[in-house]
């Protein structure tokens, strides 16, 4: 059974940091290709930032030299580093594994940027 669960969010003062984490289970996380994706309520769910096995990164214009994602294999987690956050960065969160042409998604984590 293949779970992702995120974690990190919360409330945080614009200008601010956070890190967000996503533990996989149940997949060969080293050859998993993992995302990073946030949705707010009424909008379609978005890409911040994905890294593939060979640790190639790409990123959206708006996460571009404020995000950073990563990834520990023998931890079999993915992290995003948020910085200089902003009140628009606001929205839920969620961890994307890509293996064997299927999509998992994690339950998603919220974060809350204040103005």
């Amino acid at each position: 059974q293949v779970q992702l669960v995120e974690s990190g969010g919360g409330l945080v003062q614009a200008g601010g940091s956070l890190k967000l984490s996503c533990a996989a289970s149940g997949i060969i996380f080293s050859v998993a290709a993992m995302g990073w994706y946030r949705q707010t309520p009424g909008k379609q769910r978005e890409l911040v930032a994905t890294i593939t096995p060979n640790f190639g990164t790409t990123y959206a214009e708006s996460a571009k030299g404020r995000f950073t994602i990563s990834r520990d294999n023998p931890k079999n987690t993915v992290y995003l580093q948020l910085n200089d956050l902003k009140p628009e960065d606001t929205a839920v969160y969620y961890c994307s594994a890509g293996i064997f042409s299927r999509t998992y998604w994690g339950q998603g984590t919220g974060v809350t940027v204040s103005s």
